[in-house]
């Protein structure tokens, strides 16, 4: 006894492989239709199953479209139908993307951040006064503890203000301030104590657990 067997090796290469081979051939025996108004229904109806086989596409907007579209790619753009929706073509479908140029960093301080960049620059654009002052000082804190992430050991105020001042361009100037940033200890405790949060003591009990 012999089988004829098929093996997917001997087969023609599916254009889209998540809607399988029994649509792939579907799509085949609508193009080679010579009756244009079997196509057309025919075509809705193979639209109407890859609707059914791919139920997440209909959270995507203007879904049918998008089944129209991959509709036509399957049948290597030969469908002759009155598609809902402009047929699309193969050189639009080849052409390459534009190419996307990577995120540059804000500065050469990466252990900042570029949120930092962000605070700086939204700094800048306020008028002189005491809420400017504070908002300075807080971005110049939160520098330092950002600082104390990449170097655990201790930071002075002179360099955070000399990086501020870089980072403002030249706009945020804080290197002859009296008042001091925030002592390297207490920055270290607040990110020890939001780490440690919920943690268990020795004995096993949760240290925020109310008795």
């Amino acid at each position: 006894m012999t089988f004829d067997l098929e093996y997917n090796s001997e087969r023609t290469t599916m254009i889209i492989p998540e809607y399988g081979r029994h649509i792939q051939k579907l799509v085949d025996h609508c193009v080679q239709l010579e009756s244009k108004e079997e196509r057309n229904k025919m075509a809705q109806a193979i639209v109407d199953v890859m609707g059914n086989l791919q139920p997440h596409l209909r959270d995507v907007p203007d879904f049918k479209h998008k089944l129209w579209d991959q509709l036509h790619i399957m049948s290597d753009f030969k469908l002759d139908v009155e598609s809902p929706y402009e047929k699309p073509s193969k050189e639009e479908l080849q052409e390459k993307p534009e190419r996307l140029n990577y995120p540059k960093s804000a500065s050469k301080y990466r252990f900042y951040g570029n949120n930092i960049q962000i605070m700086i620059d939204t700094a800048l654009t306020w008028d002189d006064g005491e809420m400017k002052d504070a908002l300075v000082y807080t971005i110049a804190n939160h520098m330092k503890k950002c600082f104390l992430s990449w170097n655990k050991d201790t930071v002075d105020d002179e360099i955070i203000f000399d990086h501020l001042y870089e980072l403002s361009g030249t706009k945020l100037d804080l290197r002859n301030s009296e008042e001091p940033l925030s002592e390297v200890k207490d920055l270290l405790r607040s990110r020890k104590g939001q780490g440690n949060k919920g943690q268990t003591n020795k004995g096993g009990k949760n240290k925020n657990r109310k008795r």
